[in-house]
């Protein structure tokens, strides 16, 4: 039951990754400081480096600005910068005009966009700040006076709504154009010859993820494989470092790219992939496979160990994925990327990144009544893995090419300290549209390439990654918010992480609630279960086996007055019997119900309440029993048995809380006996 075989790695770092996969974070934290530390005369010089290019980049941003302005100036700090956002995700979704003219009116009408106009040099941050102010004066004309005018103008009011429509999606278009490198590949490549001239190169990502269907997954290959020849021919012979490359999301090209769908997923994607790769290699350029939510990660060194290994991709080093610093478990994927280049005798190119899905993995765990975060929740604590991964990574180019996909000037400088000189055997990566300053001085300054991650689609594609972006670089402690913001000094923007960390004697935030605490001091949150983490259902798996073994029984066994419980997946598994009471025999049972309710209804309700939370918690010790009858005697699959089990305890819990606030009421009283009849799907 749950899956065939066995999981168990018999390498040590993949087990190593699966440990720290929701590990403590103090214990993690404590495991790479130590990793992060570099010698006080490289800091220092490090420290003077950056604090140079922080001053140059304000210098070169006066009167400019773009997007590193417009996320400073619309924070996600500030109301107008949350309205954008939600703005900018909802119209994509939106598909009728009346609801996307009241969204308009919601969002746009109140804003205190006169606020922000005159506040940043930035002419695209001006004209956006005039443009949502006339367009917020609009909807409140043609909303609040058009009671007051006459036929004619009421008129004008509701045919200005559709313009005010049509404006706002403009307008959204040209943000994400600030995003975007183009329509198509074509017209991304055409506008990269004038950076690429200064000695940027690309990685081009294809807009698009997520594909539910296999025709999804199939377009979306489609685009991939089109876009590699058309980059491959724009490379022409460059070679993987110079010429521009591609990155890939595998959650694009299969609909059932999860854990839970293993043995399909090797057996359709890996192959789709190789495909890829191997006319990745036919040009000789850069392929990459980028990182997604951290559930995936354990399939995705499956897939890339098996496509990575393959002997028909020897004699090509274009071959890349990329680690997020912000999981807990980034340093064991490093080592074991490190091991896995040895082991084939070929080079892979790592992107290291902080991770866009953060707010997704803080809110998943909560809701998921998982113990711990997959990822650190301080931003320090990911820079302080960031850098100790960026120390092993600069150690091991002689089998690994580093991509150092950062904004931060301080990182930056601190990674060209630990170069001592040697900057052709790594590169800088940065988003389109943003921090063209701090790298126009790296690439002149220290000859060290920058390879600019440029997304390519139409519009209505750009959702995920124009969301991923706000929230990444929309916050107050961004460094490429904090950056142009000229009120924070310079020095302010230098702090040392691993200083930081190491004076700090609880290293987790205090400002996030782990999930069990979500509902304060009335009750603790049911406990949930990953199952994309082996080391939890491992156990689980031997328990649900145990089970089964222990209750199936022969339908010969079950008496002749009796219903046998078989699975409804295979109806030769017999779990059990039920024998329904006869009228007589329900009568009784109600009888015996009334004379209890004498009793019972006497006694304090706190010590009714108190037996519920126990029935919560004997509910929560017997999970992996109630599981196996879920899935056996409903047909549920394992991730239903598990909500079903945490219901039924939130609800015991919660009812317990409700008898004791209502219970001081001396209104209330008991009602007597009751007869429930259930939905048959429910706890």
């Amino acid at each position: 039951m749950l899956f065939d075989g066995s999981l168990t790695s018999g390498c040590s770092l993949r087990q190593k990754i699966r440990d720290y996969y929701r590990i403590d974070e103090n214990i993690a934290i404590d495991h790479i400081l130590p990793l992060a530390e570099v010698g006080v005369s490289a800091r220092s010089r490090a420290w003077e480096r950056a604090r140079q290019l922080v001053v140059n980049i304000r210098n070169d941003q006066e009167g400019q600005g773009g997007i590193d302005a417009l996320l400073n100036e619309f924070s996600l700090s500030s109301e107008e910068g949350v309205v954008l956002m939600c703005l900018a995700e909802a119209l994509l979704r939106v598909p009728d005009p009346q609801t996307q003219d009241e969204l308009i009116r919601d969002k746009l009408a109140n804003g205190d966009w006169s606020s922000h106009l005159g506040n940043s040099d930035s002419l695209f941050v001006n004209a956006s700040s005039w443009g949502l102010l006339v367009t917020g004066k609009m909807v409140n004309y043609s909303d609040s006076n058009q009671h007051q005018f006459g036929v004619l103008k009421r008129t004008v009011g509701r045919l200005g709504e559709p313009v005010i429509r049509k404006s706002v999606q403009y307008a959204m278009k040209i943000m994400g154009k600030q995003f975007v490198m183009g329509r198509t590949i074509e017209e991304a490549l055409e506008r990269a010859v004038a950076t690429e001239k200064k000695g940027y190169a690309y990685s081009y990502d294809m807009l698009g993820e997520g594909a539910r269907t296999m025709a999804d997954a199939d377009n979306y290959f489609d685009s991939y494989m089109m876009a590699i020849h058309a980059i491959g021919k724009a490379a022409n012979g460059r070679g993987c470092i110079k010429s521009p490359g591609i990155s890939v999301k595998l959650s694009a090209i299969h609909p059932r790219y999860e854990f839970t769908h293993r043995q399909r997923v090797m057996e359709e994607l890996v192959p789709k992939v190789k495909q890829l790769a191997m006319a990745a290699k036919q040009y000789d350029i850069g392929f990459t496979i980028d990182a997604e939510e951290a559930d995936r990660l354990d399939i995705s060194l499956d897939i890339i160990e098996v496509v990575f290994s393959d002997e028909d991709l020897a004699g090509w080093d274009g071959f890349g994925m990329a680690v997020q610093s912000y999981l807990k478990r980034a340093i064991f994927v490093i080592e074991w990327i490190r091991k896995l280049t040895q082991t084939v005798g070929r080079k892979m190119m790592v992107r290291l990144v902080k991770g866009a899905y953060w707010d997704a993995e803080i809110k998943m765990t909560q809701q998921d009544g998982l113990s711990e975060f997959p990822v650190f929740t301080r931003k320090a604590a990911t820079d302080v893995c960031y850098k100790a991964c960026a120390i092993k990574l600069m150690e091991y180019r002689d089998s690994i090419f580093p991509q150092f996909a950062t904004h931060n000037a301080y990182t930056a400088a601190t990674i060209l300290e630990m170069a001592n000189g040697e900057n052709s055997n790594f590169e800088f990566q940065r988003l389109h549209g943003m921090g063209e300053s701090l790298f126009d001085q790296i690439v002149v300054g220290d000859k060290v390439q920058c390879r600019v991650y440029a997304p390519v689609g139409e519009h209505e594609d750009l959702l995920a990654y124009l969301v991923r972006r706000l929230l990444e670089n929309g916050a107050n402690s961004s460094f490429v918010n904090a950056i142009v913001d000229e009120t924070k000094t310079v020095e302010s923007l230098l702090l040392d992480p691993v200083e930081k960390m190491q004076s700090l004697k609880d290293k987790t935030n205090p400002n996030i609630q782990k999930a069990i605490n979500l509902y304060g001091e009335e009750r603790d949150n049911s406990k949930g279960l990953d199952l994309t983490d082996i080391n939890a259902i491992t156990p689980m798996k031997e328990n649900l086996n145990r089970w089964f073994a222990d209750h199936q029984m022969s339908l010969e066994d079950v008496p002749s007055d009796s219903k046998a419980m078989v699975n409804p997946a295979n109806h030769q598994q017999c779990i059990g019997y039920i024998t329904h009471q006869d009228e007589e025999q329900m009568l009784q049972l109600l009888d015996n119900g009334e004379a209890a309710f004498q009793s019972w209804s006497q006694r304090p309700v706190k010590e009714r309440a108190d037996l519920l939370r126990r029935c919560a918690d004997i509910l929560e010790r017997h999970r992996d029993e109630l599981i196996a009858l879920c899935i056996k005697e409903a047909g549920k699959v394992a991730q239903d048995g598990i909500d079903e089990v945490r219901e039924a305890v939130d609800f015991c819990r919660y009812y317990a809380a409700r008898a004791e606030e209502i219970g001081a009421d001396q209104r209330f009283e008991a009602r007597g006996v009751v007869l429930c009849i259930s939905p048959w799907n429910f706890p």
